[in-house]
């Protein structure tokens, strides 16, 4: 039997670019070989540091571009955060933001995500009852596994907390353009008067995740003293890496790939949830507008630390129990990724993920 995985936030090869790649990759050589065959500067490759500068209205000093936002995270992270440190996530998170900042020793207060984002009003308790945070970690499109969207009113809404409070908003963004439905919203970055904002992407989500190209975007001291830190990390990213994705940005190849990468997924994502809908009656989800992942609530019967191991092993579906990105709690919740499911296997994987439930719930 194959395995079906909804396990992985990655993309399937059928859609991504190779021969964009290919081409982009034989216009950097033929463009600058000196450039990026040679050791760069730690703050990235310096044309698509001017890119994605213009591309968030930027000046380029508040931009460094880095090993993917794995690294942009960390580095961030090593900069602001000292043990002891209080700092804000969201309820789920990514669960390697909660290992980078337990290994920090930062005292780490999660706060509920609703359908609409982080409940900023638990947030404002939290801030009224004196604790301090240096820094919020907020994922603010299709979140990462909730699948849900910060809406407009509370970005206004955690702005004016951040400014208030002074602490650090890290606007970690790396699905904002894989939106298959609604209107974009405008960035936290966009609307910052007061300098609180530190905004963090990728292109593995637009582009291809083996790239490694990741930045940060922020205050021009913040940005500065980072990328002296990464000087002591890495003597330069991958130039090679860099320039590829540079010469893929500039020649439109990328926006052909986001509208192709969206529309994909937005079947995929369709499909997941008419599935649920049919097979799994009783679960509970938010619709994600985008991005790649489906937060599933399942009755308080299935225990899904066992599902995780019985619908591999007996059904050859692949999910991640919700504990993963909770602090405490997640028993019954599971994170569904379908962005490397292909569209055709997507009914057949919940009908294997329901069988699967069952089992579960006659064992226990």
């Amino acid at each position: 039997m194959q395995l079906i995985s909804f396990a992985r936030g990655a993309p399937s090869l059928d859609i991504i670019d190779v021969d964009g790649l290919k081409a982009a990759a034989v216009r950097a050589f033929e463009a600058d070989p000196a450039g990026i065959t040679a050791y760069g500067t730690s703050v990235g490759y310096l044309p698509l540091r001017s890119w994605i500068a213009a591309k968030h209205g930027v000046e380029a000093d508040q931009v460094i571009v880095t090993n993917g936002s794995m690294q942009a995270d960390a580095l961030l992270f090593e900069h602001l955060v000292k043990p002891g440190d209080a700092v804000i996530v969201e309820k789920p998170t990514y669960d390697r933001t909660l290992l980078n900042l337990r290994n920090l020793g930062a005292t780490v207060h999660p706060v509920t995500v609703e359908a609409d984002g982080l409940d900023v009003e638990e947030l404002r308790a939290l801030l009224e009852s004196g604790v301090r945070p240096v820094l919020a970690h907020i994922i603010p499109n299709f979140q990462n596994p909730a699948g849900v969207t910060l809406s407009a009113e509370k970005r206004s809404a955690l702005l004016a907390l951040a400014g208030q409070y002074g602490f650090t908003i890290f606007e970690d963004d790396p699905y904002a353009d894989i939106r298959f439905r609604g209107e974009k919203l405008p960035t936290m970055l966009s609307q910052d008067t007061a300098g609180v904002v530190v905004h963090a992407s990728s292109f593995t989500k637009t582009i291809a995740p083996g790239l490694r190209v990741g930045y940060l975007v922020g205050p021009k001291e913040t940005i500065g003293g980072i990328a002296k830190r990464a000087t002591t990390v890495y003597i330069s990213p991958s130039m090679v890496a860099e320039a590829i994705t540079h010469q893929f940005c500039v020649s439109g190849d990328i926006d052909r790939s986001i509208a192709a990468v969206s529309a994909t997924l937005g079947e995929r994502a369709r499909l997941l949830a008419e599935g649920l809908r049919k097979h799994v009656p009783d679960a509970t989800f938010v619709e994600p507008d985008g991005g790649y992942f489906l937060w599933v609530e399942l009755p308080e019967d299935v225990d899904t630390t066992l599902l995780e191991t019985v619908a591999a092993r007996d059904f050859g579906v692949a999910v991640v129990k919700g504990s993963d990105f909770l602090l405490e709690g997640g028993r019954n919740s599971v994170r569904l990724a379908y962005s490397a499911v292909l569209t055709d296997q997507v009914d057949e994987g919940v009908e294997r993920l329901a069988a699967a439930i069952e089992a579960v719930r006659k064992a226990s």
